[in-house]
């Protein structure tokens, strides 16, 4: 067992979110039991992941994607009622770190990308912040564009868009889970072969075209599945603490 607050001093000194500038409040966004034994993971607080922190009779949801989003509607209407109500109702927390998990060496989403898919980690791009969120390395075997499409639908569970690049292998690569598609400017001035991350806006195919690096745009959920769930192994190991993850899944 541990507390609420020791739990927060633990994550807070672990992952460090006062390097971030970010777009949604780190660290506790409901308060509600002190003493926490039994843990839910998941990518996004959404309902059917409070409906099932419910059923195991959670102390505390912890997430990658919380509430309280710059610029969001801040009334507390509709489904957001809905949700606040079911974890205010059976005194469970929701604690939420965005961009500070995305950035973790170990538990981060892109060193846990690293991990699944054996890349060389070579550094990390400054990007946005004072803590660097793009990862670049190499492949641990050269390969062409549609085998490591392949790679990546078989370990990430998703059919990833591709777009060809020009080189025949693929070498080097940089990756960034979640929305990271506007860093492809910064990305292409270090000639890498390939760019891999979950999410793109529409004009970011042409860029990658015109300059003729491969991307793989293999899904916001599917990218960022890794952090929350090694982070979440991590705590129920060093505090004694039951803590299970919940793939609610989303094909974005």
């Amino acid at each position: 067992m541990i507390t609420r607050d020791e739990l927060l001093h633990y994550l807070n000194r672990l992952l460090k979110p006062e390097l971030f500038h970010d777009y949604a409040p780190n660290g506790l966004q409901v308060e509600g039991k002190e003493k926490i034994e039994r843990i839910i993971t998941g990518v996004t607080a959404n309902q059917a992941l409070f409906d099932e922190a419910v059923k195991q009779e959670a102390d505390l949801v912890f997430v990658h994607h919380g509430f309280f989003w710059q610029d969001e509607d801040p009334r507390v209407i509709g489904i957001k009622k809905n949700r606040l109500q079911t974890l205010l109702n059976h005194n469970i927390n929701l604690i939420g770190y965005h961009l500070p998990l995305d950035a973790h060496p170990i538990y981060g989403n892109n060193a846990q990308l690293a991990k699944l898919f054996d890349f060389v980690v070579e550094d990390r791009m400054p990007s946005m912040t004072s803590s660097s969120l793009v990862w670049k390395g190499k492949l641990s075997k050269a390969v062409d564009g549609k085998m490591f499409c392949q790679q990546l639908k078989n370990k990430l569970h998703r059919e990833p868009l591709y777009i060809p690049g020009r080189s025949e292998k693929i070498s080097s690569i940089a990756w960034c889970s979640g929305g990271a598609g506007s860093y492809i400017g910064e990305i292409v001035d270090c000639n890498f072969d390939a760019y891999l991350t979950g999410e793109v806006t529409e004009s970011i195919v042409h860029v990658a075209r015109e300059y003729g690096m491969h991307l793989f745009v293999a899904g916001h959920h599917a990218t960022e599945r890794y952090g929350v769930k090694a982070l979440g192994e991590h705590i129920a190991e060093k505090f004694n603490v039951q803590c299970q993850f919940v793939d609610v899944d989303s094909p974005v």
